[in-house]
């Protein structure tokens, strides 16, 4: 049974509650959708921004510098920075909390390191479920800011509103950002740390890609902002943008496909999930286990094996 205190302590932005309901949720507790189901009435007024790019890009300087913006303009800002898992512990290394000191004393901000827990695209599972906690706890913004893997981050841009993609000039270029799959993913891109030699060439290269990327009136187009995040040059522009894409956004009408493109993904997933769960029963289990051999030698295939765990599985349900 769901605890009613604590689901009230969190809608009235106890901060204490916050921490222990996303603990909750990352323990994956029977209990942890009833949670969820209790509290998703109070989600969806909180802005999204996902924060993503290279290791070494500066992710973390940029979402302590945006961070000090919001607040001054009297905004409560939830973090949620995913860091890689320790192979070792299982548990996040939290590095961003060690360089976020100077926001993490705040009141008004709240930080919480996750591991990836081998979720390749960034963000762990258990990400957006924290984001809805601090959304339903009454934070205006929350900051995604993904472990910088460079390859596989296309899941930020299914869990957040605006999506920042941070390049350096030493990142390489242009063509490997779009191996990466960056380039479709960006709402805006940041060219961090500027003040070092290249960042023109780099400028220059991003920009000729952007330009010969397809568009029209209802297509937003990335803009590149140079910005040495440190020195908080470029943090105003940043913010700017990031509401001139959210504008964009509602005014072409997007804004609720794009939240309503996101909801089924996330709905399929956690179907996906749940049938997982079921499907692996101690029975097929060991039904898997006793065809392997069977395999190996060659009188199975293990397409035959696999067709006859589903039909186990159909014909039990």
């Amino acid at each position: 049974m769901i605890n009613k205190i604590l689901v009230e302590q969190l809608l009235n932005s106890d901060r204490r509650a916050v921490a222990r309901a996303i603990s909750f949720i990352e323990s994956d507790n029977n209990l942890t959708s009833e949670y969820l189901k209790e509290l998703y009435n109070k989600v969806g007024n909180a802005y999204r921004i996902g924060i993503t790019g290279p290791p070494g890009a500066g992710k973390s300087t940029i979402t302590n510098q945006l961070t000090k913006l919001y607040r001054k303009q009297n905004k409560k800002v939830g973090i949620i920075a995913v860091d890689p898992t320790s192979p070792f512990t299982g548990g996040a290394l939290l590095g961003d909390r060690v360089r976020m000191t100077d926001v993490g004393m705040d009141q008004g901000v709240f930080i919480r390191s996750m591991a990836t827990r081998g979720s390749l695209g960034g963000l762990s599972k258990k990400a957006i479920d924290a984001a809805d906690i601090l959304d339903a706890a009454g934070f205006d913004i929350v900051i995604l800011e993904t472990v910088g893997v460079g390859q596989s981050e296309l899941d930020i841009a299914q869990a957040a509103d605006t999506t920042l993609v941070v390049l350096v000039p030493e990142s390489g270029d242009s063509v490997q950002a779009m191996k990466a799959g960056l380039m479709e993913i960006a709402d805006l891109f940041v060219l961090n740390k500027c003040d070092r030699p290249g960042s023109q060439q780099a400028y220059t290269a991003l920009q000729t890609i952007l330009m010969i990327k397809e568009h029209d009136e209802n297509t937003w187009l990335p803009k590149i902002i140079k910005a040495v995040a440190s020195a908080y040059k470029g943090i105003d522009e940043i913010a700017e943008e990031i509401e001139k894409h959210k504008s964009f956004m509602i005014e072409k009408n997007l804004f609720q496909n794009k939240r309503q493109n996101q909801a089924r993904i996330r709905i399929k997933e956690i179907v996906e999930n749940k049938l997982k769960e079921k499907l692996w029963s101690e029975d097929r289990e060991n039904l898997l286990n006793s065809s392997l051999k069977k395999v190996v030698l060659g009188n199975s295939s293990p397409y035959h094996i696999a067709e006859e765990i589903l039909n186990q599985f159909v014909n039990k349900s």
